[in-house]
């Protein structure tokens, strides 16, 4: 066993296997040329021979390239038992290698093909005396591997006593059904490499358990030459092991080493996301957008006081960078990483302020972005320090065809008013309702002469909302007050309270 294990990634084959995923033939021709120039994976399987025009066009522009590049080698077809059909059709593309899918058990060849063992051990060899004849380099795909060696070994070890004379590149070892373990998988892996010490073999995966990159990892500790990846583990049912676990693990917990670059992992699964329009959970290893985030204030504190929090998995490994979320889970440690990354000092009150901000709105379930956080410092620093005005309570009714109705209390100097109003819009009628509450004390609001509304770039619709109000109160020159919540008229309600308390000091 040598160090180096050869990465086959079958994206553009089996990934295309999952439920509503086809790609265009530009767009494999791009996901091609990533994997095998940028991620830098060793082998790559384009197409099944014989499927549509499509597919034949796009295997013949991937060919060109390859061929072009010098990696025309590295460009693999699956194909079928069909008296040469499918050597034919990869020959027209261009390819010269295919990966002949055959019968690994007993219980498919006699099913499902119909035939007795013997018959189907001869027609694969006369497919790859075809396939030599042709110049097409031969791997063999024996299909239900993992059943085949569990049921009957005598024909598993039948069959491939019958191809190792001939010029095998590899032997394929699928566990199609996604039933093996790693301690199952270690017993058939040595069965076979004790029967046939001269072969190659490949291991090809599922994950219907859950299990497909710890099988991988075990077939890469018993010595395997290659394993079969898809990009975000796509693939039939619960797809294949996926290419962005497999590499760190197998980089980071077995003595075996692969090519593959890994700072080009989140960009290419980031290319197949789009094209396959199938997008990867947020807390998906290595990629998700959620597994370089702290949330707990905990953590945060901890990497703060000597990366306590941190794993081998560093995130500069793979061209990104560790986030600390901010919510009701922040503590003071949360909030000192994003202000650093900020370059904003704050003194220990105004940062104490902050943090019960980003609490309190993290209460409500509101996921509070690095760009939230330099409005609530805003918000925070523009406050007014003394408060004369407070409002307590209220309550805005909007219904279609009726104006929109405010019930509102507000403690001024200790006293609580209340007052009502309709008004054009939900804050129109709030301001009316201010008005006329001022007016039981002898006092007026300003004019209000600007309103306007931000929101951080690429916010979606439960972002905070940063209301900036200009006023005029005839004496001084116009002022602004701004007000920070996640919703757009309490921003406002924020903003005014902020304007009273500086008008009525």
């Amino acid at each position: 066993m040598g160090s180096y294990l050869e990465i086959m990634d079958t994206t553009l084959r089996d990934g295309e296997q999952t439920p509503g995923i086809s790609f265009a033939p530009t767009e494999k021709n791009h996901i091609a040329r990533l994997l095998l120039d940028k991620v830098r994976v060793d082998r790559l399987e384009i197409a099944s021979a014989g499927v549509s025009e499509g597919e034949l066009h796009a295997a013949r522009s991937i060919a060109e390239w390859a061929g072009n590049q010098g990696k025309l080698d590295r460009v693999e077809i699956l194909g079928f038992i069909d008296k040469g059909k499918s050597i034919d059709w990869i020959k027209n593309t261009g390819c010269r290698v295919v990966n002949l899918l055959t019968k690994g058990s007993e219980t498919h060849c006699r099913g499902q093909l119909r035939k007795t063992p013997e018959r189907h051990f001869s027609d694969v060899c006369e497919t790859v005396e075809y396939a030599e004849k042709n110049n097409v380099d031969v791997n063999i795909y024996l299909e239900d591997w993992s059943n085949g060696v569990s049921q009957n070994f005598a024909y598993v070890h039948s069959f491939v006593s019958k191809l190792k004379d001939f010029k095998i590149q590899r032997i394929m070892l699928p566990d199609t059904l996604g039933v093996l373990n790693p301690r199952k998988l270690r017993i058939y892996l040595s069965w076979m490499i004790e029967a046939f010490p001269d072969l190659r073999f490949d291991f090809h995966g599922h994950n219907d358990y859950g299990l497909g990159t710890a099988n991988c990892l075990e077939a890469a500790n018993m010595g395997v030459n290659g394993i079969h990846v898809t990009v975000n583990g796509l693939g039939e049912r619960a797809g294949n092991p996926s290419l962005c676990e497999l590499v760190p693990a197998l980089n980071d917990m077995t003595d075996r080493k692969s090519h593959v670059k890994e700072n080009q992992l989140e960009h290419i699964s980031l290319i197949v996301q789009t094209f396959a329009g199938k997008k990867l959970s947020a807390n998906a290893p290595i990629v998700g957008k959620d597994v370089f985030t702290q949330t707990c204030g905990v953590h945060a504190d901890g990497d703060k006081k000597g990366n306590l929090y941190v794993n081998p998995l560093l995130p500069s490994r793979f061209g990104r960078q560790r986030t600390y979320a901010l919510g009701k889970l922040s503590g003071k440690a949360s909030i000192d990483k994003n202000l650093e990354a900020f370059g904003i000092e704050l003194d220990e009150k105004t940062r104490t302020k902050v943090l019960q901000e980003v609490i309190r709105l993290g209460d409500k379930k509101k996921k509070v972005t690095t760009a939230d956080l330099r409005l609530i410092v805003s918000s925070v620093m523009n406050a007014a320090e003394t408060r004369v005005v407070q409002f307590t309570n209220y309550e805005i009714t909007t219904a279609k065809g009726k104006l929109p109705s405010v019930k509102m209390e507000m403690l001024y100097k200790g006293e609580t008013i209340k007052a009502e109003a309709k008004g054009d819009g939900g804050y129109d009628a709030f301001m009316k309702a201010v008005r006329k509450a001022l007016k039981t004390v002898g006092k007026t609001a300003p004019k209000l002469v600007d309103y306007e509304v931000h929101i951080p770039r690429g916010g979606k619709t439960d972002a905070l909302v940063e209301t900036t109000i200009t006023w005029d109160n005839g004496v001084s020159d116009p002022y602004m007050t701004v007000g920070l919540d996640s919703d757009q008229v309490e921003a406002a309600i924020k903003a005014t309270e902020t304007m009273l308390n500086t008008e009525l000091l």
